[in-house]
């Protein structure tokens, strides 16, 4: 005689669990012109059919939720956010940089110029991210400021590389790119998240935001730190230290005062910014905006 008092229990499911259905779909023995066709696959596991145009809402719901999810399964509190080139070298790699240009035209000696002198940033997002990463600050339960960057080299890298030789995890935020893209080693495997969408991708940057820290960058970093000031200076995202490193840098290719002068921005939307050079500097407005001792 059969068993079935477990399915008598006042708490158990009355459905199946969705990966349960899905196995009883590849232990099924019938094989026929019908069980073949794509239109018969459950449409969690047709690949085809969530890649469909009409579909794209459904995947915007999933890219939101499966990071969401991750983060809050992983104990993740809030964040401190790194921006930054792609192309800085680390200082190790500034020299060779410097020395493989010169057969080259004066303009690209000028760039290996230009990007080597900005190894140092690669030194202060390693520094700050180790800084943050050591504190192991904890409240209700959840650990704050854990490291996140885009996941990829340069500043990226030096962030997430802070982070695990202080022994602790750092989050990498991926995104699909035509051209080849990899998580650097450094991010911690779990918290290894993949974007299609830049818009989702940028959301989970600041959803968990406690202070973003920008080092110099392209159009990416651009993008990322003007959107988080557009956010803050809105109404729409309380306010948060916002570090932007590299003065003479952002100041030659952007003319904040200009910016106030011609009446575009307000003259106190520059408060929004506040300039370091250092990770201690960085580190030191943090603990301040948020009353942290020690």
């Amino acid at each position: 005689m059969t068993d079935n008092s477990h399915e008598r229990h006042l708490s158990d499911r009355r459905f199946y669990h969705a990966e349960e259905e899905a196995r009883f779909t590849q232990k099924s023995p019938t094989d026929t012109p019908q069980t073949r066709h794509p239109a018969y696959r459950l449409a969690f596991q047709d690949t085809d059919f969530l890649l469909r145009e009409e579909l794209r809402p459904v995947r915007f719901q999933l890219e939101l939720l499966k990071p969401e999810m991750l983060l809050e399964e992983a104990g993740v509190g809030s964040t401190l956010v790194m921006y930054g080139s792609a192309r800085i070298p680390a200082p190790e790699e500034a020299e060779a940089l410097v020395e493989a240009a010169k057969e080259r035209d004066e303009f690209e000696q000028k760039v290996a110029n230009n990007l080597a002198a900005k190894a140092k940033y690669y030194d202060e997002a390693y520094k700050l991210a180790r800084l943050v990463s050591e504190k192991s600050i904890v409240e209700d339960g959840q650990r704050q400021f854990v490291v996140c960057s885009g996941g990829g080299p340069s500043i990226m890298e030096a962030a997430n590389k802070g982070a695990s030789d202080a022994g602790a995890e750092s989050i990498g935020l991926n995104i699909i790119l035509p051209h080849e893209q990899a998580p650097n080693r450094y991010v911690t495997p779990y918290l290894a998240l993949n974007f299609h969408y830049f818009a989702l991708r940028k959301m989970h940057f600041l959803l968990r935001a406690k202070a973003v820290a920008v080092f110099p960058g392209g159009f990416g970093t651009f993008d990322e730190f003007f959107e988080l000031l557009t956010l803050v200076q809105t109404g729409k995202m309380k306010p948060m230290p916002i570090i932007l490193f590299g003065k003479d840098f952002w100041t030659r290719v952007v003319d904040f005062d200009a910016l106030a002068e011609e009446g575009t921005i307000s003259r106190k939307d520059l408060d929004l910014i506040t300039w370091c050079e250092t990770a201690e500097e960085a580190w030191a407005h943090i603990a301040a905006f948020y009353d942290i001792k020690g």
